[in-house]
């Protein structure tokens, strides 16, 4: 009996130090990623702030004043764009993959697997076949528009993956209590599905409208890095990351660089700010 005891104690110890452990690192890991964005955002406001200046918010580029506007409407204009074609295409693929086929068939595997490819290729490689596909194949030269379907097939993946974890989280019962209650196959979905994982899918748009405004490889080979409004989405112009890009390979505007990142970083916390805001359940009075 002594001896079952002791082992029993031992058992637990073994079992409490293991849980001891595991939070440790858990706290570790936690800790250094929030202390490295701290440091980042931290130097990037410390460098960039005092560099703000009214010159680079001008209306129009010049290589004197190298304003940012430009750039800060391209970017806002290929976000837009972006989502407006990776969205249905993504949600409606993970609606797919979930609610008719049930993840079995041939074509939801082709789909999974062809979207765990994608994940995994170089942004510099959506570049150089957005490149061979829509500037020189379609013929749309460097423009914004070629930039916008690269960074659309770039996307995808994420979007797609997302919205299908969000849509498997949903639970059985909600469906099947729409169905009890005579709704079809197609209203369940858009009224009872699409509602309870709308959390988990705006969470991958956030993700992804980052991966745009952060994106370079992909749009210096398509979109170019013209630093003006075009007059249309077939003519060339640069994003934000593009202009910080160019402004510190050039080497003779890195101040300006360092406040074009300050304004980076608070168009991505607006952007996602707008998307919660924009999507957040309203109670109705």
């Amino acid at each position: 009996m002594k001896t079952d005891k002791s082992t029993q104690s031992k058992g637990k110890s073994k079992i409490r130090i293991g849980s001891i452990l595991m939070r440790l690192s858990v706290f570790i890991a936690a800790s250094i990623t929030v202390i490295a964005l701290l440091f980042i955002i931290g130097y990037i406001l410390i460098n960039g702030i005092p560099h703000l200046k009214p010159s680079l918010f001008a209306r129009e580029y010049t290589s004197e004043n190298v304003s940012l506007v430009p750039a800060l409407i391209n970017t806002l204009i290929v976000v837009f764009f972006t989502l407006l074609i990776a969205v249905p295409l993504g949600v409606g693929a993970a609606i797919y993959l979930v609610e008719y086929s049930n993840n079995k068939g041939k074509l939801a595997t082709i789909a999974r697997t062809t979207a765990e490819t994608l994940s995994g290729i170089p942004s510099i490689v959506f570049g150089l076949f957005g490149m061979l596909m829509f500037v020189e194949f379609f013929g749309w030269g460097y423009s914004l528009l070629a930039g916008i379907f690269t960074l659309s097939i770039l996307i995808l993946p994420l979007i797609m993956r997302t919205a299908e974890e969000a849509l498997k989280a949903v639970p059985v019962p909600y469906r099947e209590g729409s169905f009890a209650l005579g709704a079809g196959k197609l209203r369940t979905i858009f009224k009872v599905v699409l509602p309870a994982a709308k959390p988990g899918i705006i969470s991958g748009i956030i993700l992804a409208i980052g991966r745009i405004v952060g994106e370079t490889a992909a749009l210096i080979y398509t979109s170019g890095i013209v630093a003006n409004v075009p007059k249309n989405l077939l003519g060339s112009g640069r994003t934000l990351a593009l202009h910080m890009f160019a402004l510190s390979s050039e080497a003779l505007h890195m101040n300006e660089a360092s406040a074009t990142a300050v304004v980076l970083i608070v168009l991505v916390l607006f952007i996602n700010w707008l998307s919660k805001y924009a999507t957040k359940d309203r109670k109705v009075k």
